[in-house]
């Protein structure tokens, strides 16, 4: 083996733990890992603030605002069950596309509020105001509503469930859809 031989030898020795480490940092994919983690993020979230919001509720439900005619006790009522129940169900990947609407719907409302309610235009909002926030989990929900729960969930579970009851084949119902 020439001396340039045995050169390139080593660098392709030393190079091929980092090839690997590469191609599997990029080359991978763990789809249902990271719908997994937004959903269990997602869901955390907005459990933990209708919490907060039910701890607090003498104080909140005087100053909750009342939307689209809807009087501020039934409007907060309503806020806080759609946090609380909805969060669970998409936590746990059950109905997760139709849970994802109420919240983004929520969102939508909290949204119009704080750009109504709000002294200055919304295009001279800053990003240290609450108005992001709405709309940061409004993008989630619809991103979730795209792509769907993801292969750990119960949703997926269930559909295996009633495929196989019906003796049809995994792939092709699934493909179909």
């Amino acid at each position: 083996m020439s001396k340039f031989e045995r050169k390139h030898h080593r660098r392709k020795r030393l190079l091929h733990p980092f090839k690997r480490f590469y191609l599997r940092t990029t080359g991978y994919s763990y789809t249902n890992m990271g719908r997994l983690f937004l959903r269990l993020f997602v869901g955390f979230m907005l459990f933990q603030f209708g919490l907060r919001q039910l701890g607090n509720a003498d104080t909140l439900m005087m100053d909750f605002p009342s939307l689209w005619g809807i009087p501020s006790e039934l409007a907060f009522d309503i806020m806080v069950s759609v946090e609380l129940i909805c969060s669970v169900f998409i936590m746990c990947g059950f109905l997760t596309r139709l849970m994802c609407i109420p919240p983004f719907l929520a969102m939508l409302a909290a949204e119009y509020y704080l750009l109504s309610s709000h002294v200055t235009s919304s295009y001279e909002l800053s990003w240290q105001q609450p108005g992001y926030l709405p709309i940061m989990f409004m993008g989630i929900y619809f991103f979730i509503i795209l792509v769907g729960p993801g292969k750990l969930s119960i949703d997926y579970f269930l559909s295996l469930h009633i495929i196989n009851a019906e003796n049809c084949n995994e792939d092709a119902e699934l493909e179909q859809m």
